[in-house]
Order: structure tokens, then sequence, then C-alpha cells
């Protein structure tokens, strides 16, 4: 029985996750066109080059005049001014606009210059032979934003590693960025070991199961922002796994295997990892599930071995594959968006280590509740579905109470926290 399967080295989540990210070597850039850019993460730093807006900017439909020529307008006392000209949308003012003048002006259009304010459409009344009646007196800089109002030449809008959605493809449009340098998508070779995985379109047959581990890893590695290439099922043979392992690895950026790493006769990759050239970082976490995960630096490239529990898999996946992912494309924020919640039910397994528990947010009377996404088993693999997050339980053997204030990770990066 191979020395791994017992004698392993424990270390706690914290140093795992940075071990794993000291191996960060950020990948390389590409350009691509704005429209194909959406997903990426940014591989630049984005820098206004001109100002927003870069002219004068009606907010509203109505007349750009002098505020001054106002004084005392009113729906009792209106005063009347001459039309100069009519200012819609893309083109440029031809005319000055002087005391006892209006020019009408549609929302967005450049106000001319001599006018100081606008006055919206709905305040005045429309006479014959070019004139306007105004019903309200208006202050200088009533409904005009002014240049570089919103942003400055020179100011920072976004820096590498950003995810670019719809907010920053506006932004890059905004700023005439036609290709976009961003970061390239790591790819990501996925295996799941064992003689009992069926492919998915196989019929069932006794003590077979289909292979989910790798459609579900693929999903994630998708949402992370990596390119997955899922391979086929590694048999129980160590030999044939590093051979397996080793064809792939040149043409990959990391691999994630699932299965194979406890303590069986069968853990293959417990075999790999005594007979291989590379670095073993560690072999077991202070976490449930997944304590048996594994990470080792081979010819360049880091190797995650996965629990093949798929509630394990999955757990593991997001707290050591995805920091990974994100931080070789430029990600520098945080391992984990968090936040706190009320547990709204009693959760008594208690454990050695901290548990990790697939959970469900909603928000209820103004405060934030979680509860547990079904049966907390690593082996349970409906309720990942219906996880948007990992309930911390501390270690010892009590668990976490009903309303009690948790710390939960959230999932699938979301743009803000609860």
């Amino acid at each position: 029985m191979s020395r791994f399967r017992f004698q392993r080295k424990l270390v706690q989540l914290e140093e795992a996750q940075q071990a794993v990210l000291h191996y960060i070597n950020m990948q390389k850039t590409e350009d691509v066109a704005l429209a194909d850019c959406f997903g990426r993460r940014l591989a630049m730093t984005v820098t206004a080059n001109h100002p927003v807006p870069h002219f004068r900017r009606s907010g509203v439909d109505g007349y750009a005049l002098q505020a001054s020529g106002t004084n005392g307008a009113s729906a009792d006392q209106e005063i009347k001014l001459d039309v100069t000209e009519m200012i819609p949308c893309g083109s440029i003012p031809s005319m000055q606009v002087g005391q006892g003048q209006a020019a009408r002006i549609m929302t967005g259009a450049v106000v001319p210059d001599g006018a100081d304010s606008v006055i919206m459409i709905e305040m005045t009344e429309v006479l014959p032979d070019h004139q306007v009646h105004i019903r309200k007196q208006m202050a200088v800089g009533d409904n005009i934003t002014p240049i570089g109002e919103e942003v400055e030449p020179g100011d920072i809008l976004m820096l590498p590693g950003r995810t670019i959605r719809s907010g920053e493809a506006a932004v890059l449009a905004t700023f005439g960025f036609a290709r976009v340098s961003v970061f390239r998508k790591p790819r990501v070779a996925i295996f799941s070991t064992g003689s009992e995985l069926l492919e998915v379109d196989s019929p069932l047959a006794p003590g077979k199961i289909r292979n989910s581990n790798s459609y579900m890893l693929a999903a994630q590695v998708i949402e992370a922002g990596g390119e997955p290439v899922i391979m086929p099922v590694l048999p129980d043979d160590p030999a044939e796994v590093e051979r397996a392992l080793l064809q792939v690895l040149e043409q990959v950026d990391l691999v994630v295997t699932t299965g194979g790493v406890s303590v069986g006769d069968k853990d293959v990759l417990v075999d790999l990892f005594e007979r291989w050239d590379g670095e073993l970082l560690f072999n077991k976490i202070a976490m449930r599930p997944g304590s048996p995960t594994s990470v080792g630096y081979w010819r360049g490239k880091l190797l995650f071995a996965l629990s093949g529990n798929p509630g394990a898999s999955f757990v593991g996946f997001e707290l050591l594959v995805r920091p990974y992912i994100k931080g070789i494309m430029g990600q520098t924020e945080k391992l984990h968006a968090e936040t706190k919640a009320y547990l709204q039910t009693d959760y008594s397994k208690g454990s050695a280590y901290p548990r990790y528990v697939r959970g469900t947010l909603k928000m209820q009377d103004g405060k934030v509740y979680v509860n547990p996404a079904g049966k907390d088993k690593s082996s349970i693999m409906t309720s990942i579905k219906d996880a948007d997050c990992l309930i911390y339980i501390p270690a010892g053997g009590k668990g976490a109470a009903r309303d009690d204030l948790v710390r939960v990770l959230l999932l699938n990066e979301p743009i803000c926290s609860l």
C-alpha cells in the first residue's frame, strides 16, 4: 500500500490556496474585436482619451437660452423669446443664442454658444412666427451636462483582469476601442478516473454510472473564463494515467482530474504522485468535503487532483481551481466574494475540519438568509444545480444553529455582494 495514502501532510485551506497561487504566471494576451470580447478578461489599462461628454450636452428636449432672460417667468407671467433654429442630435448649432432668443434643442444635442441653460419643453408654449413662451425662471447650468462631467481625459477607467460585461463594453466602445487586448483563455484538460464510469450516451449497466463530473467541471471552467478540454476517462492503471497526462500536458495550461485521490487500492492518482518526477504541493486539506484533494506541479503546469465525489469535486474546484484560473488572467481581488447571512436551519453535522456546505441565499424582511441546498453529502450531485454559495461551518462538534450569522462564499463571481 502506498505511503501517500496514509502518511499525508495536512494543510489548512488558506495554505493550500497560497501554494497554488504561488505558481501563477500570467496568460499571454491577444487582440480581439470588441464584439468578440464579452466575458473575456481585460489585459490592458483603459484610460480616457477624451472627456465625456466632449461637448456641452442638453439633458432634455426643450429650448436652449440665457437664464438671465427668464427672470420672473412663471405660469402667470410668460416671457416671449425668438426661436433661432432647431438643433437635433448629431448636428452642430449654426448660430449663437443672444438675449431674447432661444434655440429648439433635442436631448443629447450640442448646446449652442451663448446659451447657459435649457428649459424643458413642458414649461413652454410654441407661438406663431418662430417664437416661444417661457413659463419658468431658469438658473445657469439647468439641464446642461458640462464638458468632462462624467470623465476627464486621462482618467483610468478599467484595469487588467476585469471581466468585460455590458458596462465594460459600453466604455470600450465610447472610447473607440474597436479591438481589445484580453488574456488568452487558459485551456484546461479534464480527466475523470474510475472503471465504473460510462460515457454520457451509454446505457446504464449494473454497478456503472455515467461520467457527470467531467461535464460539471467543464461548465465551471467556462464560468471561470477558461476553455475546457474533456478527455477520455482514465483507466485504473498508473502507467496509463501517466502516459495520458504527459501526452496532453504540452497542449494545455493546466490539468484537472477527478477521482483516484483517496486511500483505495484503485486510487491511481496517489500512485502517480509516488512515481512521477513532479512536485507534490499537498495531498490533504483540512476541509470537508474534499480533504484528499491534491495538487502537484509537473513540467511547468499545475495538476489539480480533485475528489471523485461530485459535491467534493465541485467545492474543490471553487476553492482552488477557480482562483488560479482567475489569477492567471489578471484578477487581483481577493479569492472569493463573501457576505454574511443568517442560517435558517440547524446544521448539526460537526467535523474536525471546517465544512463548505453548498447553499442557497435569499432576502427576507430586509435580512439575508441561507439554507443548505439539499442533503449535505459529498456524493449528492443533484443539489449542485441549486447552489449559489458555500456556507462556511467552523470546525468543531456542534456545527451551527438556526439564526447563527455565518460566513458565506458567493459562487459564479457575482458583480457585487449582497
